[in-house]
């Protein structure tokens, strides 16, 4: 009698062991089958004689297929070339950069009402005058308290009033620029819009309003006046206000008073003082925050003691101990003359000359 696991009929004969042993090694187990894909070929693959019993399947790809590679490096540089030509495209930076404006500049010079005192005491003249209480050069134009505005940082105010600050000390205390023998630590502030004005005025000076070289700086005459003391005295303000969105103004207000002596003349010789106010409006875009470079729109100049009869555009032609103002008026001005500045003078009070 079979055992529990033989066929009702028994063991074939001539199978030792049954047919089992025979077919154990081609038996599947049922995991294998659930993984095992099928796949139903054609008529035609079955009928074709040159058609494969077994049809190799593609492998299987792992990741991106190359087609979806190159869509995303194709997508990378499209995003890239658009944030790149927003930034950096010209023209868009042209459209969004103000055209820089020509600077307006007035210069008046202030005549004496007599004989300008003088005195070989540097420092008793400076003790009895207005400017008794001034500090001395870079001390007298203090940055003040910079804050935030609604369209620039902390810092971008900072780098504008900074920028201001340099301009005024360049233009008024160098004493290279005050002789009028370098015209370079100004310009390398002026935003590049702005220098063909700039050496225009330096290379055919006028008295038009838009290019006397007193307007960008002072500019003393080296062939009538020297300074006597280098410790230049210095008072005034800086302020600093949101024009616009694209737009910082600092506004400098500064009075430099200087001691200057005849060229060449030895120590002992008389000293006068001279007084220059000058009232500088500044304008930043963002461009010249980064570049440390500004726009120079309005300049105005009063200074004395000067004669109202010699030319003040080119050079300040100051007068010095002991000297009176030539007789006569400013160059005429014509009404008719259109794109004209007017010639303008005025009188320094006496109160603003040493009591000596």
């Amino acid at each position: 009698m079979g055992g529990p696991g033989d066929p009702p009929q028994g063991t074939p004969e001539g199978t030792p062991g049954g047919g089992e042993d025979e077919y154990r090694s081609v038996v599947f187990d049922e995991s294998f089958v659930r993984a095992a894909r099928l796949q139903e070929y054609s008529a035609e693959e079955r009928i074709a004689e040159h058609a494969p019993a077994v049809r190799r399947r593609p492998p299987a790809h792992r990741g991106l297929s190359r087609q979806a590679l190159v869509l995303v490096v194709l997508i990378a540089l499209a995003f890239g070339t658009a944030v790149y030509m927003g930034v950096r495209h010209p023209y868009q930076n042209a459209a969004a950069r103000r055209p820089a404006e020509p600077l307006r500049m007035t210069v008046i010079p202030l005549a004496p009402q007599g004989a300008v005192p003088g005195s070989t005491d540097t420092a008793s003249l400076y003790a009895h005058s207005p400017a008794a209480n001034f500090r001395v050069g870079a001390a007298g134009i203090p940055l003040p308290a910079a804050r935030r505005t609604a369209h620039f940082s902390d810092s971008q105010v900072v780098t504008a009033l900074l920028t201001a600050r340099d301009y005024v000390m360049r233009s008024s205390l160098y004493p290279e620029v005050l002789t009028g023998q370098q015209v370079r630590p100004v310009r390398l502030l002026i935003s590049p819009e702005q220098l063909d004005q700039f050496d225009e005025s330096f290379a055919h000076p006028a008295a038009d309003g838009r290019h006397a070289p007193t307007g960008w700086l002072v500019r003393l005459d080296p062939s009538r006046a020297e300074l006597a003391d280098p410790e230049i005295r210095v008072q005034g303000t800086l302020e600093a206000a949101e024009n616009d969105s694209a737009t910082l103004e600092v506004t400098a207000d500064h009075t430099f008073v200087y001691a200057l002596r005849p060229v060449g003349a030895d120590a002992g010789a008389q000293v006068s003082l001279f007084t220059v106010r000058r009232e500088l409006h500044f304008r930043f875009d963002l461009d010249d925050l980064r570049l440390r470079q500004t726009q120079l729109v309005v300049s105005s100049l009063q200074a004395g003691p000067l004669s109202c009869a010699e030319d003040s555009a080119g050079h300040l032609r100051p007068l010095l101990a002991g000297q009176s103002a030539k007789a006569g008026g400013p160059a005429g001005t014509d009404p008719y003359v259109t794109g004209d500045a007017p010639a303008l003078c005025g009188s320094l009070a006496s109160s603003a000359e040493p009591q000596v």
